[in-house]
């Protein structure tokens, strides 16, 4: 789902000719350490995919949202935050539950799954059997989701995941594993910070469908988040627009 989230960081550029479907494209991890606004671009996806005029979105996370995310122009209009199902499944066996009984919900299929904090889920049983198995419950949710839809009007995946720090022999081989089921990924890495800020890289890689792109991504101390083209791309101005929301790091 990296043309999801290039929409978001685009400020809702549209898709150009060619681009990838919900279910065409691979599913898409998202990763970034803590306090790097994962859970605001996931929701931000959330009101893009909600907006497309196709099915609700599902939303998947431990705890309800603290805040929603302020932003300009019609992206938190009721409508788009009624097509937006949230689910707390509280542990990794509620989750599975979740998933496995998805072929029994009634109503619309959802046009995007998301899960948020996978890392939460993963902690109960940190082998690499237990993620293998999730990743690939996430995947085979999507694909029936797909399938319900119907022909054009796919499901798509987007997981958040909070990387831990570098020489985790055991979190890096986690994260190794993952990546074969999510060939599609979205990096958050910390840059240099002003007073109060928080400033981080985005880098959107779509999984080999497309050049890897990147922009800054900077959160006010009141928690507006800003996005700027990265500089060696500030040429391209065709796509490539500043915005400005508000959102939890």
């Amino acid at each position: 789902m990296a043309e999801t989230l290039r929409r978001v960081l685009n400020l809702g550029s549209a898709a150009g000719p060619g681009k990838n479907t919900a279910e065409a494209e691979p599913p898409l991890l998202l990763l970034g350490g803590p306090g790097s606004g994962k859970t605001a671009l996931l929701f931000a996806a959330a009101l893009e995919a909600a907006g497309e005029g196709r099915g609700p979105v599902l939303f998947l996370t431990r705890r309800p949202l603290q805040s929603l995310p302020r932003r300009t122009g019609p992206a938190l209009e009721p409508l788009r935050l009624q097509k937006i199902r949230f689910q707390y499944p509280p542990s990794t066996r509620e989750l599975l539950r979740l998933l496995c009984s998805a072929h029994e919900a009634r109503g619309p299929a959802p046009s995007l799954l998301l899960l948020d904090g996978l890392e939460e889920y993963l902690i109960e049983d940190p082998g690499s059997q237990e993620a293998a198995y999730l990743a690939a419950l996430l995947l085979d949710t999507a694909v029936h989701f797909s399938h319900r839809a119907g022909p054009g009007r796919g499901c798509g995946l987007i997981v958040a995941l909070q990387t831990q720090e570098e020489g985790d022999s055991g979190n890096a081989l986690q994260l190794a594993l993952l990546q074969r089921y999510f060939p599609a990924q979205c990096r958050l890495q910390p840059d240099a910070s002003g007073p109060g800020q928080c400033c981080l890289r985005a880098s959107l890689e779509p999984g080999g469908l497309g050049p890897r792109e990147e922009w800054g991504v900077t959160f006010q101390p009141d928690g507006e988040m800003t996005i700027t083209p990265w500089p060696t791309q500030a040429g391209d101005t065709s796509s490539h627009k500043g915005s400005r929301s508000g959102g939890q790091p």
